[in-house]
This record gives C-alpha cells, sequence and structure tokens, in this order.
C-alpha cells in the first residue's frame, strides 16, 4: 500500500514539474500569450543615407524593454562600441563610419525582451548607407564689420559645435540673473550664457526698471558669461493706451499699418526701434558682444492646425510683413553703427517661408517645450541642419525636455541650450520657494545631470 502511493505521489509531481516547465518564461519557450517587442521606428530609418560622423542609432519599439546581451547587437558582423535600453528605445553607440558603404545592424533573437513580456523571437535588422562627408562652411556674420568682440564669440561658437553644448538661462522676466544663480545654488556651477529681455521697453526708464543701468550684464560678461538678449516687443493694446501686451489676442496693433510710413503704428515701432539701439549701443560701448534674439516664434501656431495663430503680433500679419520687420530692425541697428550683435532667428519649424535670409540672420533658433523624447529632439534638429545647412542650431528656449546628455548623445548637438524662468521660483532669491529643487521647467536634477556630462559648458570653462 505505500509502495503504491509513493508512485502515485512521485508520477503526480512529474507531472506537476512538466506542467511548470511547459509554461515557463524562457528564451527559447515563451508563453503563447507574452508580449514581444515590436520595432516600431529608428534613426536613421530603413534604406537611409546617413553621414559618416553619425554617432548613434536610435530604435523605438512599442513598449519598455529591457536589452539582455548587448554583444548580440552588431554592425557588419562585428560588435557595437555600446547599446543602452531606455524606456522604450535602444540606443547604439557606433565608432566612426566609413564613407560611402552599406551597413546592417542586426540585434539576434532573444536580446531584447518586451518589459513585461517575451523575448524577440526573430533578428531585428536595420539597413542604411553613408554618403561622403563634405566640409562645412560656415558664414560669415551677417552685420558689417563685427566688433573684434563679436567675432571672437561667433569664432567660439563655431569651433565649439558640434564639440560641446554651452548650458544657458533667461533671467526672471527681464534684468537679472536669478535663475542663473538658482543653478548655482544647486550645482555648484553657473550656466554659461544669460539672456536678458528688454521686455519693459516701453517703461523704462522708470524707478522700478531702467536699461540704461547695465552692472548686472557688465558683471555677467566680466565673469566669463555670454550675454544674449531677447525683446518681447510690447505695444499699445488700442490706440492711444496706456496698457501695453505683445500677445494677438490681448491688442489690436497691426503690422501692415506698422511698416506703412506715417502712421501712428509705424511711429510706434520707430521710436520703439531707436529706444532700444540707445540702450543697445551703451552694451556696444562697454566692448559686450551679444546673441541678439528679437521677434521670436513668429509663425505661432499659423499652418500647425485649422485656424491656428500667431501669438504676438509681430506674426499676425504674416511671412512677408514678419521679414519685413526684421530686416527693417536689421537696417535701423546698422545704421546706427551697432556692430556687436549675433542675430539669432527662432523656427517654429515648417516655416521657410518667415525665414529673414541670410543676409540679416547667422543662427538658427528652436524652442522646445514638454518634448521627453531624445529622439524627437533629434528630428527636431535634423530638420533644421537639412534646411539651413551652413547656419549653427541652438535650442534657443527649453522646457521640461529629455536631458540634455540623453540629447546630445542622440545627435541633437545644438550650440547651446535654455531654459525658461520659473516666475515664482526664482522671482525672489531670499525665497523659502528659491531653495526648492523643484523647477516648472528643468529640475536642479536636470541641471546636475547636464554638469556631470562632459560635453556640456558651465560658466567658468567658457573662453572666447
Amino acid at each position: 500500500m505505500n509502495k503504491q502511493i509513493k508512485r502515485l505521489f512521485a508520477v503526480i509531481l512529474t507531472a506537476f514539474l512538466l506542467l511548470l516547465l511547459s509554461c515557463g518564461d524562457t528564451p527559447d519557450n515563451p508563453a503563447p500569450e507574452e508580449k514581444y517587442p515590436v520595432l516600431l521606428s529608428s534613426v536613421p530609418a530603413e534604406n537611409a543615407e546617413v553621414s559618416p560622423a553619425t554617432e548613434q542609432i536610435i530604435l523605438v519599439f512599442d513598449s519598455k524593454i529591457v536589452l539582455i546581451d548587448k554583444t548580440q547587437v552588431r554592425l557588419n558582423g562585428q560588435q557595437v562600441k555600446q547599446a543602452k535600453a531606455s524606456n522604450d528605445s535602444l540606443y547604439v553607440q557606433l565608432d566612426r563610419l566609413d564613407a560611402a558603404t552599406a551597413y546592417n545592424l542586426v540585434i539576434e533573437k532573444n536580446t531584447i525582451k518586451a518589459n513585461p513580456g517575451g523575448f524577440n523571437p526573430e533578428p531585428f535588422s536595420l539597413s542604411f548607407s553613408t554618403g561622403f562627408l563634405p566640409p562645412v562652411t560656415y558664414a560669415d556674420l551677417a552685420v558689417k564689420n563685427p566688433s573684434p568682440e563679436i567675432q571672437r564669440l561667433y569664432n567660439f561658437l563655431k569651433t565649439n559645435y558640434g564639440q560641446k553644448i554651452i548650458s544657458g538661462t533667461v533671467a526672471n522676466v527681464s534684468w537679472n540673473t536669478n535663475e542663473a544663480q538658482w543653478v548655482y545654488q544647486h550645482t555648484g556651477k553657473y550656466p554659461a550664457l544669460n539672456c536678458f529681455d528688454y521686455i519693459f521697453l516701453f517703461a523704462s526708464p522708470a524707478n522700478w526698471i531702467d536699461y540704461s543701468q547695465t552692472q548686472v550684464v557688465e558683471d555677467w560678461a566680466a565673469a566669463g558669461g555670454i550675454v544674449s538678449c531677447m525683446w518681447h516687443w510690447n505695444v499699445p493694446k488700442r490706440s492711444g493706451s496706456a496698457d501695453y501686451s505683445f500677445y494677438t489676442t490681448e491688442t489690436d496693433f497691426d503690422i501692415n499699418k506698422a511698416l506703412t510710413e506715417g502712421t501712428e503704428e509705424n511711429r510706434i515701432i520707430k521710436a520703439d526701434l531707436d529706444k532700444v539701439a540707445d540702450y543697445l549701443i551703451l552694451l556696444k560701448n562697454k566692448n559686450i558682444p551679444i546673441l541678439w534674439r528679437p521677434l521670436h516664434e513668429a509663425k505661432g501656431n499659423i499652418g500647425k492646425y485649422a485656424g491656428g495663430e500667431a501669438w504676438f503680433w509681430w506674426g499676425k500679419g504674416g511671412a512677408e510683413a514678419f521679414k519685413s520687420l526684421w530686416q527693417l530692425m536689421f537696417k535701423t541697428f546698422e545704421a546706427k553703427g551697432i556692430n556687436n550683435l549675433i542675430w539669432v532667428w527662432t523656427s517654429e519649424s515648417g516655416d521657410k517661408d518667415w525665414y529673414p535670409g541670410d543676409g540679416y540672420v547667422d543662427i538658427i533658433g528652436r524652442d522646445m517645450y514638454n518634448l521627453n523624447s531624445a529622439a524627437g529632439m533629434l528630428a527636431e534638429y535634423n530638420n533644421l541642419k537639412a534646411d539651413y545647412p551652413n547656419r549653427l542650431i541652438t535650442l534657443s528656449e527649453c522646457g521640461n525636455v529629455t536631458a540634455i546628455p540623453d540629447q546630445w548623445n542622440a545627435g541633437a548637438q545644438w550650440s547651446w541650450f535654455m531654459t525658461w524662468y520659473d516666475y515664482e521660483r526664482t522671482v525672489d532669491p531670499g525665497s523659502d520657494a528659491f531653495k526648492s529643487e523643484e523647477h516648472q521647467h528643468g529640475n536642479a536634477d536636470f541641471w546636475r545631470k547636464a554638469f556631470a556630462d562632459e560635453q556640456v559648458l558651465s560658466r567658468d570653462e567658457i573662453s572666447f
């Protein structure tokens, strides 16, 4: 009786173990109901031609993934330099590619695992080729007879481009370095660039704002920092109004009238251009070179969807009016002898017809917010590189974007990046809010990751 029970128990146990093994999740025996990783897209795309300078391939899957064995990722039969999975993407680092060569990237089966889910039952393959790497010659500065200081800065930007990325912050609203101080408080380093805004031009000089008081800008430059300036150009909301705005929804200011001689609007913009020019001349006389970024984001939402409008009055009249206004500003400053500006035009993508022209622009900027995809940032960068091959490309504003090292390693090698301000966080450096590591557009961890990367330059690393 005991022997029969033992035999029966052994049979039951064996059957149970076989059942467990049949359900086991192994590369060679995946559960039939499991989700396998599916490749959605890649940079470069299948059969694309890329530059021999390409340093990374990005593969995007339909779910989070785990890389099981990086030795099973091969390019033309050779193990790649490095491969790393992050969220839904696989980043493959490359050694320098040969020109005019066909390449095939293969990821062997059972190498990528969906998380949760199973292993890839078949290899993944991506074919691409390289063209020739032509030398890039960047345009001379648009301004005639550039000052020695602005030429040195531009030469530094060109030499630095593709090698390092310059860090930057913008003033909290107007005329300060509060954001830069906040970064320093939490990282021990200052960003290399600080941007000042002539947003309150209509009120200056006043006891609360006076752009003739340039000490804050002088101090930043003397400490080795790069100076940038922009201008949220406020105009009267209505004819004769003492209230000002730059938003199209808040003012009926007409750019086409402003470009017509003899109109009230024309008188206003000419007076404003003369006024801001006088303030810029004060910085010129201090031998301070400036990255000048006026009339930004002009196209706004025009063309992005039905009924899309420009955000600011300088874009409301369309591309031709905007370009005329830009060129009027350039010529006005040129006539006044302002030769210490590098002119930065901000693209909204798909807006080549808004480009003021090679004779009026030195650098192309792109403002990006709420995009946590390195591949997405790279796509924006590559689009601008293709449209403006002889111009430096920069991330002229950003907020809540993927980490700068991730962008750089993906191939989005901007000249500089500049985070936008968090008003409540940094309006008062003596407040408790200022002590917090949280930030609407780039928290302390974002900045620590940036400065931990050798490609990111802080203020103490700038020399030109």
